[in-house]
C-alpha cells in the first residue's frame, strides 16, 4: 500500500512548483528587475527557474530582487522575446518594470509622398518595436483615421505604402503611432492633390428616406447637439430611420452644410 501513497505524493510536489509568469514583448535594449519573495514554506526563494526564449537565465535568482540581464542573448532591439518566470506555489515574484519589453514610438521620417495614383509611401529609420502605423487625413478641420499599416520595429530603413482615397481640392494626410505612454507621435503632414476627382454634390435639400451624392464620398450627418448619427463611405446614405429636424452634414471636402429630414 506504501508505493500508491508515495506516487500520489510525488505528484503533488511536481504541482506545488507550477506557476509560471510569462511575459512577451520586443527587445528594447534594457534588462528586467524581479522581486522575489520567500517561498510558502519560509526555505529558499519563490523563483526556481527563468528562461529567454527557452534559454535557461544563468543569472543569480537565490536572492529578494535580482535582475535578468537580457543582454546575453545576442537579441537586437527589436527581435521578440518571451520570458517565463517560474515560481512556486503559494507565493508570487513581481515584474518591477514590465514595460521595457513594451514597444516604443521612436520612428523618424526619412521621406514621404503621395503618388498620382493616390499611393501614400512613406521611409521610416530609428524604429524600436513593432507598433501600428495609423494613416489619417486631414476632413472636416480635424484628423480622420483612413488606415493602417503594421511597423517593421527594427532598426535600419523601412517604406511603407497606403492607398488613399482623396477628395476633392487638396488633400492633406500623416501617420502617427501610439506606444505605452498613450501619446501620439506624429509624421509632417504631406499634401495632394488629384486634379481628376470632381467636387461632390447632394440632394434632396429635405429628405424623406434617402440622400444622394454625385460620387462616392466620406460623409458623417450630425444633430443640432453635435452628436453624430450617420457616418460612412459611399454614393448615398439613408436618412429614413432619423427623426424629423434639423441636421448637418460633413461630406467631400465640405462641412456643416445642413439639411431638414421631414
Amino acid at each position: 500500500m506504501r508505493l500508491p501513497i508515495l506516487a500520489f505524493a510525488a505528484l503533488l510536489t511536481l504541482r506545488s512548483i507550477a506557476g509560471v509568469i510569462v511575459l512577451e514583448g520586443q527587445y528594447q535594449g534594457k534588462n528586467l528587475f524581479i522581486q522575489n519573495p520567500f517561498s510558502e514554506a519560509g526555505v529558499g526563494f519563490c523563483v526556481f527557474e527563468v528562461t529567454v526564449n527557452d534559454q535557461i537565465a544563468t543569472d543569480e535568482i537565490n536572492s529578494s530582487a535580482f535582475e535578468v540581464d537580457l543582454g546575453n542573448y545576442g537579441l537586437k532591439v527589436g527581435d521578440p522575446i518571451v520570458v517565463k518566470v517560474k515560481h512556486k506555489d503559494g507565493c508570487t515574484p513581481v515584474i518591477l518594470n514590465p514595460e521595457v519589453l513594451r514597444p516604443k514610438s521612436t520612428f523618424d521620417i526619412v521621406k514621404q509622398s503621395v503618388a498620382s495614383d493616390g499611393t501614400y509611401t512613406w521611409t521610416t529609420t530609428n524604429e524600436t518595436g513593432e507598433l501600428a502605423y495609423i494613416v489619417e487625413q486631414k476632413r472636416w478641420n480635424k484628423w480622420v483615421k483612413v488606415g493602417e499599416v503594421m511597423g517593421n520595429g527594427r532598426p535600419g530603413e523601412h517604406t511603407y505604402s497606403f492607398k488613399v482615397t482623396p477628395h476633392s481640392g487638396e488633400n492633406t494626410f500623416r501617420v502617427k503611432q501610439v506606444d505605452l505612454t498613450k501619446r501620439a507621435r506624429f509624421s509632417e503632414a504631406v499634401k495632394y492633390t488629384d486634379a481628376s476627382v470632381a467636387p461632390v454634390t447632394w440632394s434632396p435639400a429635405k429628405p424623406k428616406d434617402v440622400i444622394t451624392f454625385s460620387a462616392n464620398t466620406l460623409y458623417e450627418i450630425y444633430d443640432q447637439y453635435g452628436n453624430i448619427v450617420k457616418r460612412g463611405y459611399g454614393n448615398s446614405v439613408d436618412v429614413s430611420t432619423l427623426k424629423k429636424d434639423l441636421y448637418y452634414l460633413n461630406y467631400d471636402n465640405k462641412m456643416g452644410e445642413t439639411f431638414i429630414k421631414r
